[in-house]
């Protein structure tokens, strides 16, 4: 497959994809925890996924929000304390399988998910795509894969949500993907996720270690799914990060106050890119109506 870098030499045009967002149900937080100066009243934070169409490669997950087995996972101590301090809201029908299938796209046909994160709530349904290779970059999993019981908790690590051939079937993204940026992003580089340069992840770390964000672009618009390094689109406009209590599970406030801040630059500079937290709740209010193409 030829590189991004490669094809532009070449003067060939970077794929273009399709794109969907979902959600895979919801916990619920006190706003202010997620925003700084935030109201006292609990709000609905959504389990964003998106569903790539790539031209060649078919659809692409990236994340799966919440998922039947995040609940039998939950049930018993300690891992019960997860839904305890964030109560989830789910429905079986929510999971990305369901949603997915509801759309055309079955579960055997996903050949890819992309893990921006380990937490639970981002890869709670990944047993549910059983000829899926799971990209991700190499420190997200090195992270945690060795976390039980209470350390693990303390990542929001359920290991039981990974497939037994969780590491056969990965593809690590590696650093030898690398390619350049516009010079005034806030991102020097990026990794080029597929080699034809339609997806590039950017380094989004502190929330959790090794976290990634997805640029992309469909016909319509450019898009980067920022995962978890920030809770809203209002957060980013605003130049709100969270209260300083979320960083207790945060392995590194500094790094996740440096990746906040690049996508408020970010922002700044580019404000037609479509940043797309993964629990923005007006995202979830006007772009999910059922998963129809951005």
């Amino acid at each position: 497959m030829t590189s991004r870098q490669q094809r532009e030499d070449r003067g060939l045009p970077i794929p273009k994809v399709k794109l969907r967002l979902f959600a895979a149900g919801y916990c619920t937080h006190p706003e202010w925890v997620t925003l700084r100066g935030g109201s006292l009243r609990s709000c609905r934070i959504p389990a964003i996924f998106a569903c790539i169409e790539h031209p060649v490669f078919g659809a692409i997950v990236v994340d799966t929000g919440y998922s039947e087995r995040f609940i039998r996972e939950t049930n018993r101590l300690p891992e019960r304390l997860y839904r305890m301090i964030t109560p989830v809201v789910f429905r079986e029908e929510e999971s990305a399988v369901q949603q997915l299938a509801a759309c055309g796209v079955t579960p055997e046909q996903v050949q890819t998910v992309i893990v921006t994160h380990f937490h639970a709530d981002h890869v709670a349904g990944l047993r549910d795509f059983p000829n899926a290779t799971f990209l991700y970059v190499p420190e997200a999993y090195d992270a945690v894969k060795s976390l039980r019981g209470l350390a693990a908790l303390r990542r929001a690590y359920l290991p039981g949500l990974l497939p037994e051939s969780f590491e056969r079937r990965s593809q690590p993204i590696l650093r030898d993907r690398q390619v350049e940026l516009p010079a005034d992003f806030p991102f020097s580089s990026g990794l080029d996720v597929l080699g034809d340069g339609s997806l590039v992840a950017v380094d989004l770390p502190g929330h959790a270690d090794g976290q990634i964000g997805l640029l992309l672009s469909t016909e319509r618009y450019d898009y980067l799914l920022c995962a978890d390094a920030a809770w809203s689109s209002r957060a980013i406009r605003e130049n709100r990060p969270p209260h300083p209590l979320a960083g207790l599970v945060m392995p590194n406030r500094r790094q996740y106050r440096d990746s906040f801040e690049r996508l408020v630059r970010l922002h700044e500079r580019y404000p037609a890119l479509r940043i797309v937290p993964s629990h923005c709740p007006e995202i979830w209010e006007k772009w999910i109506q059922g998963g129809e193409p951005l």
